[in-house]
């Protein structure tokens, strides 16, 4: 960049001080010197940049946007800083904004392999792996190459189903970089392994190795787990699971107690006086949620819907948890005295509804009607009601065992952390039942529960009642989703290229015994009988 001189007279701000300060989470300190600094050299452009870092760490997001905005005019055509925009305005789920910008960023960054590859980033971050894999390419067609862009790459070409292409690449990382426990992780994901076709030897040589970074390891092991049980080995598939699990658990900062409680304040809060006091939502159609834990079918189901014309999948959306959050803070700042619960409770539901569909139906490219297929919204379902009556909710069931297992076999990363320890996710799934039961109760017929064992086993039946329920008319596309060719960027992107099956329902009963502290568990809390049957 070229920022403009400092005031004559003013010593340079020192910004590495702030930026460690922001770093440290030393924010009374970095938002200190943001104000000190802005006094004295407000047309820095790299002091706007700063004052942009602080207002992105506070969410202070329109302020960030503007400090940015700022220092492109003081200092234009630099990549970085119309990268930066784009992140706000993605932030700020202004994506028609944010796709403008970053297609400015490319304008700007010319052949830079580095910018192509954190640009090809933001697009990811946006739930969009087709404009973000052409960046991806064009920066290895530089001559630069490095493992973690091709890591990168090989996850678009997973999201979109090109599983011979992932599978190359992720070799070529390998190569590069043996120990990157995703390459490993992911290499075994792509497809089911055969006895002929498999790397059962390279992943027990990898166990065998000392153990220096848990995060490998447990990827490791995870893969391990998948293999072992496509090839039929069920117990030696659970005990590399359950290790797995173990260790990734020790490695992670969670409270459960505390999510817990979360969930318990929600179901106490929002009682059906609570939510009509919200006032009447914003009456327009168009959403359809697909709620429920993760690896119920919300993928299939969503699927599905998507190839009815008309209607567009939005994917997993963060969108409404971060407008309640918006809508949560600017009661806050009116009154601070008031919790986050005490504040949603003062929030405008219209508003809020308005808020939401602005910024998702851009996620949908405009569609009138769109899906968004977040899971954990089933936290939010009455306050969605609220906001938006005329949403369509459908929630995702399958048998408590079999929805337990699927989770707690897969490696999710930096989410879901409940599922690595078995006790802790019977707690969460008994939590979850009861809220999911609560907003049954306070919102009558806003939700339509459907069961993943007669959506695989009785699809057309399931299907239609599915669409009915949204006001869809029917068409015979929705019966083969494996057809749809739009990347899906959940952990299911390999098991929804294949034709609708239940291959899956009773799967728990092949570990039975591995599970036993889960079934005791959900036993106590009335969700399965003694043979381990859901109630």
């Amino acid at each position: 960049m070229n920022p403009n001189p400092p005031h004559a007279g003013a010593p340079r701000p020192r910004l590495a001080e702030g930026f460690a300060a922001l770093r440290e989470n030393r924010l009374d300190i970095a938002t200190a010197l943001r104000d000190q600094w802005l006094a004295t050299h407000r047309d820095d452009a790299e002091v706007r940049f700063y004052a942009a870092e602080v207002g992105a760490f506070t969410g202070e997001l329109e302020d960030a946007l503007a400090h940015i905005e700022a220092a492109i005019v003081l200092a234009p055509a630099q990549w970085p800083l119309v990268l930066k925009k784009a992140r706000l305005l993605l932030a700020l789920r202004r994506r028609d904004a944010f796709r403008a910008a970053a297609d400015e960023a490319v304008r700007l960054a010319g052949n830079d392999p580095q910018a192509l590859w954190e640009i090809g980033r933001a697009h990811t971050g946006n739930d969009d792996p087709r404009s973000a894999r052409p960046l991806f390419e064009r920066a290895l067609s530089t001559g630069f190459d490095h493992p973690g862009l091709r890591m990168n790459l090989a996850a678009t070409q997973f999201f979109a189903g090109e599983f011979d292409a992932a599978e190359t690449t992720l070799a070529r990382v390998l190569h590069q970089a043996p120990r990157v426990g995703e390459a490993v992780h992911l290499r075994s994901t792509l497809r089911r392994q055969t006895a002929a076709a498999n790397h059962l030897a390279d992943l027990e040589a990898r166990v065998a190795e000392p153990a220096t970074d848990p995060s490998y390891w447990a990827s490791v092991l995870y893969a391990l787990a998948k293999e072992r049980e496509d090839l039929g080995d069920a117990p030696a598939a659970f005990a590399a699971m359950s290790e797995g699990a173990a260790l990734w658990r020790r490695n992670l900062r969670y409270d459960p107690a505390a999510e817990l409680a979360s969930i318990d304040a929600l179901r106490e809060a929002f009682d059906a006086s609570a939510l009509a006091r919200l006032g009447a939502g914003h009456d327009k159609p168009g959403p359809i949620f697909i709620v429920g834990l993760p690896r119920t079918g919300t993928t299939l189901l969503e699927r599905m819907l998507d190839r009815v014309p008309g209607v567009r999948s939005a994917g997993e959306l963060m969108d409404f948890k971060q407008a309640l959050g918006a809508a949560v803070a600017a009661v806050q700042r009116e009154r601070p005295g008031l919790s986050p619960i005490e504040a949603s409770l003062a929030i405008d539901a219209a508003a809020l509804g308005r808020d939401y569909l602005r910024g998702a139906r851009e996620a949908a490219g405009g569609s009138p009607v769109f899906i968004d297929k977040m899971p954990v919204n089933f936290l939010y379902c009455g306050l969605i009601h609220a906001a938006l009556p005329k949403a369509r909710i459908l929630h995702l069931r399958r048998e408590p065992l079999d929805a337990c297992h699927a989770v707690f076999k897969t490696l999710f990363a930096q989410a879901y952390f409940f599922s690595y320890d078995q006790g802790e996710l019977a707690a969460y799934y008994d939590r979850y039942r009861r809220l999911m039961a609560h907003w049954q109760a306070v919102a009558p017929g806003a939700i339509l529960d459907v069961r993943y064992e007669d959506l695989v086993i009785d699809t057309e039946a399931q299907a239609r009642r599915v669409l009915d329920f949204c006001g869809l008319p029917w068409d015979d596309a929705v019966l083969r989703p494996e057809d749809n060719a739009r990347p899906s960027t959940t952990a299911s992107a390999a098991q929804v290229r294949q034709p609708v099956h239940a291959a899956s329902v009773g799967r728990w009963r092949s570990v039975a015994e591995g599970l036993a502290p889960l079934r005791a568990r959900l036993f106590e809390a009335g969700w399965i009988d003694a043979e381990g049957n859901g109630r």
